[in-house]
């Protein structure tokens, strides 16, 4: 029983030692948890964070059922599900780039106040973000394939699979929290919109590499 603890601690470790260093590295779920954060507020980063979150679930099914390994096998399924990711990515970055600059103080703080997403949205731009990811999927696939003993029971698998979703969202909302603080909202000031123009340079550079071969 002993060696059994010990060797799914030490899975579990190894699982969360390269997800930590994978999650702290720049991305799409970055990108639009920071462009949530200036342009919406700190309510609707954390919700979009939790979507991020909640999509992590996707690509832990599709490594316990083996529905990745057929995305990554087959090539046009594969560029089909990487040119969809590009698309919705392109889509926010175009949306982004067009952020007005305010006429005025008085206009930038008016518009502060108006710009506003509805709790659903902010979810599913999170959510969508990650769960069309396609090198999200292989990200899992890799971990789960190298990390994890074919051995492990499916229940312990799965209990990992939930660790990685629930610390994913954890980082992202106490990132969402920084950048949506006092401090960084008044370094910020009347300049977001340059913020919101870079973040949508940023999803499109994202959006071209998907689609770019390796």
């Amino acid at each position: 029983m002993t060696e059994y603890v010990q060797q799914y601690w030490l899975e579990f470790i190894t699982i969360a030692s390269v997800h930590l260093l994978a999650v702290a590295s720049p991305g799409p779920d970055f990108a639009i948890v920071l462009k949530h954060s200036i342009s919406f507020g700190r309510r609707a980063a954390i919700i979009s964070s939790i979507g991020v979150g909640v999509a992590i679930l996707i690509h832990v099914a599709y490594s316990l059922l083996g529905i990745g390994i057929l995305i990554k096998t087959t090539p046009m399924l594969f560029q089909m599900f990487s040119y969809a990711a590009a698309t919705y990515l392109l889509y926010l970055g175009w949306g982004a780039i067009r952020s007005p600059a305010p006429a005025s103080l008085e206009q930038g703080d008016i518009r502060k106040e108006i710009q506003t997403i509805s709790d659903k949205k902010a979810f599913v731009v999170g959510f969508l973000t990650n769960g069309l990811n396609p090198k999200a999927t292989l990200f899992f696939l890799s971990v789960f394939a190298v990390a994890v003993s074919p051995d492990t029971p499916n229940m312990i698998k799965l209990g990992y699979g939930l660790y990685l979703a629930i610390a994913t969202g954890i980082w992202f909302c106490v990132l969402s929290m920084f950048l949506s603080s006092k401090k960084v909202s008044q370094f910020i000031g009347q300049k977001g919109y340059w913020f919101d123009r870079v973040m949508g340079v940023v999803l499109i550079l994202l959006a071209i590499k998907l689609v770019m071969p390796v």
